[in-house]
């Protein structure tokens, strides 16, 4: 039997273990409804890009994935260890949330590292003080780590000595200490200024290339489309269209879909 590509593809996907699973997720705040039942698999080696306007949900699927903000509704497993939720969606064991979280890497739109802190005290404060790693092999990692997104020279600087970019590869480096199954970016470069947007991308770029799982949501079209392996359009709180990158910038379906692709360009 001959083994075609998408045969190859489809058998990988098989494969590999899911990383992240959503399924039917609801999200209200009081009587606005942001996210109405939507569902999202990024299995191991995954890039899932997740698109869409403003106030489409895109950020507050992320947030409710890591459980910074609590769902209404829906499911939730990580590394197929399924979210104890109430009827509500409020978590049932903060412990395990708090477990779980270590497992993902979270990186802001802001860069949120702690102004009276080094850079380097910024990457081992949670290995140490949380995971009980020891100082010194916080520290060697957080310097390879440091080197590998081009700061090595500033680890002994203060985030206020640092351009937006480098505070950005910053809070990626930290995101890494923790080791994690995954790493989540809500618009990681919508803060900067245009001339640094490409240093960030090119670390995560290098993320993806490694195998790293990442769901990321992203206003640049042009990098979702050659880095993601899905890419997930939202519109007013439901998935509109979902598919491989080419076929999503290549061939849309929704009109919905062809029109915000028009308006960013």
């Amino acid at each position: 039997m001959t083994v075609t590509a998408d045969n190859a593809r489809q058998s990988s996907q098989v494969l590999r273990p899911e990383a992240i699973h959503v399924e039917g997720l609801r999200k209200s705040f009081g009587t606005l409804e942001v996210l109405k039942g939507v569902s999202l698999t990024a299995r191991e080696g995954d890039v899932v890009a997740i698109i869409g306007g403003s106030g489409s949900g895109k950020s507050t699927m992320l947030r409710c994935i890591n459980f910074l903000e609590q769902p209404s509704a829906g499911r939730i497993v990580i590394g197929g260890e399924a979210v104890a939720m109430r009827a509500d969606g409020a978590p049932a064991d903060r412990r395990q949330i708090e477990r779980l979280r270590q497992s993902l890497g979270m990186v802001f739109q802001q860069f949120n590292l702690w102004s009276h802190r080094t850079i380097l005290e910024n990457l081992i404060e949670v290995p140490v003080h949380v995971l009980g790693v020891k100082r010194a092999d916080a520290e060697a990692r957080a310097r390879r780590l440091l080197e590998r997104v081009g700061l090595a020279a500033k680890a002994d600087a203060y985030p206020a000595f640092l351009s937006g970019g480098q505070q950005q590869r910053a809070a990626i480096a930290r995101a890494l200490c923790m080791e994690p199954r995954a790493m989540l970016f809500d618009e990681p470069t919508s803060a900067l200024d245009p001339e640094l947007v490409g240093e960030v991308l090119a670390v995560i770029r290098d993320l993806a290339a490694e195998g790293r799982t990442m769901i990321l949501v992203t206003h640049e079209m042009k990098f979702a489309r050659e880095v993601a392996s899905h890419v997930i359009y939202l519109h007013n709180g439901v998935i509109e269209e979902e598919g491989p990158p080419e076929a999503l910038f290549g061939a849309p379906q929704s009109e919905r879909l062809k029109q915000f692709l028009r308006s960013v360009g």
